[in-house]
């Protein structure tokens, strides 16, 4: 038994793998953990950029910005859509691209930024709902015990009103407006999924949502007559624009390379820290009220988040 031990030695090359695991579990979590510090930053921080912004300008320069980004990468890997992809690309690019960003960030001027950054992550909820009906996903009772927490939460949040507010004038359209954007954003998921499941990459949907996306969007300000809107932002709301793409852009980045580190289910419940930051900096830089119904109903879509991020995907039927 003695020469079985000797391999235990510092020196041991089969011990190399076992002591880097846990860094390599450790720098996963923190970049998991950066991403949800950025994607809280980032509500509150467009909140307050859009305020002096036409949401279809917006939502349009910066998804056109984010997509030429996304479509030199694909084109420097090599990157191309599968054939007989387009239509559903094109559901990604209108519902998820389009729409669901509009209707999200004109949302966002009229309610606070902590109660629009819990209602989206609410999600899970509606993308369960239709991966169950399309996709025929099978739910088990954990899955429907945090869904139901999900539902709740939606429902403490919406029945919480606030008086309005400088910063949000009409929080309960504003509500209404980002759970609208969370269905649809809900519908562009169980879409991308029918697109990777037959082998196309992420960059292929990536495009299709921002640039193609961001091509709509540009087309319903000409539509509008916005057109002027955008030929005259000043310098100072280009910078805005900007920093909303580089936040956007490190949370992607950020995101992915921890889930090359960690588990995908570890990486999407330290998500939900995301929406407890934008609640503090809603209250710290705005001053937004959070009644106690409100923050009870925030609190139990944390949980049921994490009941549904925390479970496999075998046992999602995913």
């Amino acid at each position: 038994m003695r020469p079985a031990q000797a391999g235990r030695g510092p020196r041991d090359a089969s011990a190399t793998p076992a002591r880097r695991l846990p860094r390599k579990e450790a720098l996963g979590t923190v970049l998991a953990i950066l991403a949800a510090v950025v994607s809280g930053v980032a509500i509150p921080a467009n909140k307050l950029f859009v305020v002096s912004l036409d949401p279809a300008v917006f939502t349009a320069v910066r998804a056109l910005l984010i997509g030429v980004v996304f479509l030199t990468i694909s084109r420097w890997k090599g990157v191309r859509a599968p054939p007989g992809s387009w239509k559903p690309l094109l559901l990604v690019a209108v519902v998820g691209g389009a729409a669901a960003f509009l209707l999200f960030f004109s949302g966002l001027q009229f309610t606070t930024a902590g109660r629009a950054a819990f209602l989206h992550k609410t999600l899970p909820l509606f993308v369960a709902v239709l991966g169950f009906a399309v996709l025929k996903e099978r739910l088990g009772r954990r899955y429907f015990a945090g869904m139901l927490l999900l539902f709740l939460g939606i429902a403490a949040i919406s029945f919480a009103t606030i008086a309005p507010g400088a910063f949000w004038t009409d929080p309960q359209l504003g509500d209404a407006l980002v759970l609208a954007a969370t269905v649809l954003w809900a519908v562009e998921n169980v879409a991308a999924k029918g697109v990777l499941s037959r082998g196309a990459h992420a960059l292929v949907v990536q495009v299709a949502r921002m640039l193609y996306g961001g091509l709509i969007l540009l087309g319903v300000v000409v539509l509008t007559g916005k057109a002027g809107a955008l030929l005259a932002l000043a310098p100072a709301q280009w910078m805005n624009i900007g920093v909303s793409t580089g936040l956007l852009l490190a949370y992607v980045g950020l995101y992915y390379w921890a889930l090359s580190l960690i588990n995908v289910s570890k990486a999407a419940a330290l998500l939900l820290l995301a929406p407890v930051v934008s609640l503090a900096l809603g209250m710290a830089a705005f001053g937004e009220p959070v009644p106690a119904l409100q923050a009870a109903g925030s609190a139990v879509i944390l949980v049921g988040g994490y009941l549904m991020a925390t479970l496999p995907s075998e046992q999602r039927g995913v």
